[in-house]
C-alpha cells in the first residue's frame, strides 16, 4: 500500500502591501522552498487559494519516509458504526454532498433506489450537493448525465474537479496571458473556457491547428529537439483516455523549464467506474507519470483537498458540521469529509468493501457506513 503522507508549512500570501495573511500549503519536502519560489511568482494571491491542499497517494515522492501527515486528519478514530438510526443523521445536518462514481451511479447505470433517495431528503428540506473527483466532463455535461439518468439535478448543484481546477486559478488570480495545458479530457477545456483563461493540450489542441494532442507521436530522431509554448503557466493533469508520451514529454518541459509553472492535479484516484463491469486505472495513473519525470508534487484541486469543500461553504453559506459527506471512498470521499469537519457516511456500493474498511491497515474510519444510500428509505417507510 502506497504510504499517503505529507509535510505542513505555512506560507505568508502578501494580499497588499500593508497586509497579509498566512495559510497552511501542504507539499512535499524536497520541493517546498521550490514551490514558494515558484508560488511568489505570481502578483496576486487570495489567502483561500493557498489553504488548498497537496497529497501524495504514488510512490513518486523520492523522501516518502521523511515526511509527516499534518494537515489532514490523523487522529485514531473509533471504528465506524453501521447506519442504524438514518433519521437521526437526516436531521441533525441541512446538506448532503454526494460522490457521483459509485454512490449514484457506476459507469453509465444509476444504482437502485437513488431517485427515491434523493426526493424523499428534498422532501425533508435538505440541500444536495453533487461532488465528483472525474474530470472528464464540465458542470453542464454533468447536468446532461443526470438529466440522462432521471435525476432532476441543478447545474448550480454540481461540483466536478474539472471545475475546480478552473475555480483554483480564478482564486490565484492566474494571469490571462499565460496559458494553461492541459492533460485531461474535454471538461477540464470547457471549465478553462468558461473562466477565460487560454488552454492548449487536452483531446483537441488549438494551438496546433485543432489537431489532437492524443493521436501525436514524437520521432526520436538523433539530434531532435521538441518544442514547447515558454507562456504556459501551468499545467492542469486528470483522467485522460488519450494519454500518450507526447503529452507526458510536453507537460514536463513546462513544469520543469518554464519559470513559476504549477503542476496541478484534479484528483489522484487510482481507480475509476468507466463501466459497471470492473475498476479501471484512474486520473492517479496519469499524475503519477508527470510526478515521476517532473519530480514535483502537484497542488491537488479535487477530494480529498478542503479547496472545494471550503467552496462549497462559502457558495452556499452552510456551516461544515451541517454537512454530511457521502461517498464510497476512504481515501478521498470519507478523508475529504474529515477534512472539512464534516459528518461522513460510506456507502459499499463502490469501491470500498466492509472488509477493507475493516481490515486492520485501514485507519479512515467514516462517522456510518451502509450499503447505499437507498438505505435512507427504510426511514420514510418508518415515518409513515
Amino acid at each position: 500500500m502506497a504510504t499517503k503522507a505529507a509535510v505542513s508549512i505555512s506560507v505568508a500570501a502578501s494580499i497588499t502591501a500593508a497586509s497579509s495573511s498566512s495559510s497552511k500549503f501542504v507539499i512535499n519536502t524536497p520541493h517546498r522552498f521550490l514551490c514558494l519560489k515558484r508560488l511568489s511568482s505570481f502578483s496576486s494571491f487570495s489567502a483561500s487559494a493557498l489553504a488548498i491542499k497537496c497529497t501524495s497517494i504514488s510512490n513518486c515522492s523520492p523522501n516518502k519516509s521523511a515526511r509527516s501527515m499534518e494537515g489532514f486528519t490523523t487522529r485514531t478514530r473509533a471504528s465506524a458504526q453501521p447506519l442504524e438510526n438514518a433519521n437521526e443523521l437526516i436531521a441533525s445536518v441541512e446538506t448532503f454532498i454526494f460522490d457521483c462514481d459509485g454512490v449514484i451511479w457506476k459507469g453509465d447505470k444509476l444504482i437502485d433506489g437513488v431517485p427515491e433517495t434523493l426526493d424523499m431528503l428534498r422532501s425533508k428540506g435538505k440541500r444536495l450537493v453533487f461532488v465528483t473527483n472525474n474530470s472528464t466532463k464540465s458542470r453542464k455535461q454533468y447536468g446532461k448525465k443526470f438529466e440522462t439518468l432521471g435525476l432532476n439535478v441543478n447545474e448550480e448543484e454540481i461540483f466536478a474537479s474539472s471545475f475546480a481546477a478552473a475555480a483554483y486559478l480564478k482564486s490565484i488570480n492566474f494571469p490571462k496571458d499565460k496559458k494553461v495545458y492541459v492533460i485531461g479530457e474535454d471538461g477540464i477545456l470547457k471549465e478553462l473556457e468558461l473562466a477565460g483563461f487560454q488552454y492548449l493540450g487536452g483531446p483537441v489542441c488549438k494551438h496546433f491547428n485543432l489537431h489532437e494532442d492524443g493521436g501525436k507521436k514524437i520521432e526520436l530522431k538523433p539530434g531532435f529537439l521538441m518544442e514547447h509554448d515558454k507562456d504556459v503557466g501551468a499545467v492542469v493533469v486528470g483522467f485522460d483516455r488519450y494519454f500518450n508520451y507526447y503529452k507526458v514529454q510536453y507537460g514536463t518541459l513546462c513544469i520543469r523549464e518554464n519559470p513559476g509553472c504549477l503542476f496541478i492535479a484534479t484528483n489522484r484516484d487510482a481507480v475509476t467506474h468507466l463501466t459497471d463491469a470492473q475498476e479501471w486505472a484512474g486520473g492517479g495513473s496519469m499524475v503519477g507519470a508527470i510526478c515521476g519525470s517532473t519530480q514535483r508534487e502537484p497542488l491537488v484541486v479535487g477530494k480529498p483537498s478542503t479547496f472545494m469543500m471550503d467552496y462549497l461553504a462559502n457558495k452556499f453559506g452552510i456551516l461544515k458540521s451541517q454537512i454530511c459527506m457521502v461517498g464510497d471512498r476512504l481515501d478521498t470521499d470519507i478523508l475529504f469529509g474529515q477534512n472539512g469537519g464534516c459528518k461522513t457516511l460510506l456507502v459499499l456500493s463502490g469501491v470500498t468493501s466492509l472488509s477493507m474498511l475493516q481490515s486492520p491497515s485501514n485507519s479512515i474510519q467514516p462517522d456510518f457506513y451502509t450499503n447505499k444510500i437507498s438505505d435512507f428509505l427504510s426511514i420514510k417507510a418508518a415515518t409513515l
